[in-house]
């Protein structure tokens, strides 16, 4: 299951991870949102163990969303060694953002 990525747990669980990691900026009145969703917590299954998958609600942390120029939504940022590499700005399909990770590992 994708972890809640907040505000004040951003530094220690994405900027700290060893792992690569998928961060899914998104917002519950967005209908692209919901449709990538279930693809982001699919994902999480498949990589536990290899990546951290975390989702950031745009609505309840501004500094995050600000701090990473999040524009649109959904937007997904791919990092490595706490660096972003990949970015997926809007919907896509379940592969494209599987494969954009599975490239990191």
């Amino acid at each position: 299951m994708a972890v809640e990525v907040t505000d004040a747990n951003f530094a220690e669980l994405v900027s700290g991870s060893d792992k690569p990691v998928l961060l899914d900026f998104w917002a519950e009145w967005c209908g692209p949102c919901r449709m990538v969703g279930p693809y982001v917590e699919e994902i999480a299954k498949e990589f536990e163990g290899k990546a951290f998958v975390g989702k950031v609600n745009v609505d309840t942390n501004p500094t995050l969303s600000a701090k990473f120029g999040i524009r649109n939504i959904p937007t997904i940022l791919f990092f490595k060694n706490g660096e972003i590499v990949d970015k997926q700005v809007g919907a896509a399909t379940k592969s494209a953002l599987a494969e954009k990770l599975q490239k990191l590992l």
